[in-house]
């Protein structure tokens, strides 16, 4: 029996097969408005927005790698698949707060509306209320520089050694999330989209990595479209000289791109080795392509596809990072969750999985303490030590008290079950609990999760 008798589950499956849309460079207002459905908006208010909203995106974007300048046009198409009627939509995206980002046409099926900027979130009103069921087009347009540093936070979206990192820059539906915190968390929340399609054009020619399979490029090499499916965002990365490396695991193809060739080879063995044996534990990866990807610098990095492994890192960390972020495409790329708000069930989930195939578990620095907090709530010193060692620890106490064999079919199916949606620390930790006649919820995680138990 579980410890709690029903799941609460906050999930809704994201699979949905969509006409691909076309969108050739920046799309103008006119064209826009073709993309529009008959508005099925009705006049009201009902004071309601939702993350579990159907959107598919089509964006271009207009990056100029000797200025940094970074403009893109975004329309999404939105179905509302909420179970509730919403008056206004909120999209993510950190440009706003490291980018000087500067709001340009923001329209509803081809009217212009005023929308606002809230810390990293842009709240767009739709003028009337979206039933269930009701579909609407939303255009959004801005213009930003990319930053020069890697201080702070400035290296999620920065112009670098050569490479211009570019995280959580598409408007992505999600709901209002503060960006700063006090440690390095990800303060973001991104549903599965069915499919996005991104155009890039550039100043120069550029070797892009995206969170998308190549499908053109222009004659001249100044434009490349990629489309994605079934990802919760999508990453871009590019230099003008990335060289490649590239192996094969089962059906997927594995590559890395970089521009210094130190510890080249090693990095591309570590992510082979990581995939391979993170593949056979915890289920088959759906995706062609994987690819590891030389950022700018600052922290390792997860996207859908895409990871990224600064500029720079020693070798003694290497195969640890390249793990850790590899287990992401599972724990979160795969299962979604709030990273801001419930970190515990992507960061502790894909450290321990890391650092289990890699065996290199160790002891907390940190007194031990709870694991439901936000990323809000945690020290710099502690957060790493509580929510990736603590968290990964406790579940590695759950893999001894069930079995090894029995843990990991649970964790395959778990995977298996939730692929797509977003899922909460007690999804997690009921799942665990009910395929085992131990007691987790009183013997191991009652007292770490006080908020659930």
């Amino acid at each position: 029996m579980t410890w709690r008798a029903k799941r609460r589950s906050l999930s809704l499956a994201l699979i949905v097969a969509v006409a691909t849309m076309s969108l050739p460079g920046f799309v103008p207002a006119t064209a826009a408005q073709t993309l529009r459905p008959v508005s099925t908006i009705i006049p009201g208010s009902v004071g309601r927005t939702s993350l579990y909203v159907r959107a598919t995106y089509a964006t271009s974007v207009r990056l100029a790698y000797g200025s940094r300048s970074f403009r893109v046009d975004s329309v999404a198409t939105i179905t509302n698949t909420s179970g509730g009627p919403i008056d206004r939509l909120e999209f993510n995206t950190a440009v706003a707060r490291l980018g000087g980002l500067k709001l340009g046409t923001v329209q509803v099926d081809g009217r212009d509306v005023r929308a606002r900027v809230d810390d990293q979130t842009i709240v767009v009103p739709l003028g009337g209320v979206l039933p269930v069921g009701g579909r609407t087009v939303v255009r959004i347009a801005y213009a930003s520089t990319l930053r020069t540093s890697l201080t702070g936070s400035s290296w999620l979206f920065t112009k670098a050694n050569g490479i211009v990192n570019a995280y959580r820059w598409l408007p992505w539906i999600s709901k209002a999330t503060p960006f700063e915190r006090p440690n390095h968390g990800d303060p973001f929340v991104t549903p599965t989209s069915p499919f996005v399609q991104l155009t890039v054009t550039t100043d120069r020619k550029l070797v892009i990595a995206t969170s998308g399979d190549l499908v053109s490029r222009s004659e001249d090499g100044l434009t490349q479209r990629f489309e994605a499916r079934d990802v919760r965002d999508v990453t871009l990365t590019a230099a003008p000289d990335f060289k490649s490396r590239s192996a094969t695991v089962g059906g997927t193809r594995i590559r890395y791109l970089y521009r210094s060739s130190t510890n080249a080879s090693a990095t591309l063995d570590a992510a082979v080795d990581a995939f391979r044996v993170l593949e056979w534990r915890l289920g088959d990866y759906p995706y062609p392509t994987f690819t590891v990807v030389q950022s700018a610098g600052g922290y390792g990095m997860e996207s859908p596809r895409l990871i990224w492994i600064p500029y720079g890192v020693g070798a003694a960390n290497l195969r640890y990072l390249v793990t850790h972020e590899t287990a992401h495409q599972w724990f979160y790329g795969l299962v979604g969750n709030d990273q801001a708000r419930q970190p515990f069930a992507d960061e502790a989930a894909a450290d321990f999985a890391a650092r289990f195939v890699i065996g290199a578990k160790r002891s907390s620095r940190c007194s031990t303490g709870r694991l439901d907090r936000s990323i809000y709530g945690y020290t710099e010193a502690c957060y790493y030590e509580r929510i990736y060692i603590q968290g990964g620890n406790l579940l590695d106490a759950a893999r001894r008290s069930m079995g090894s064999d029995v843990f990991w079919t649970a964790i395959r199916a778990y995977i298996a079950t939730h692929r797509h949606q977003l899922v909460t620390n007690e999804t997690l930790l009921d799942w665990l609990d009910a395929r085992t006649s131990r007691d987790l919820g009183r013997s191991l995680f009652e007292s770490r999760f006080p908020s659930i138990y």
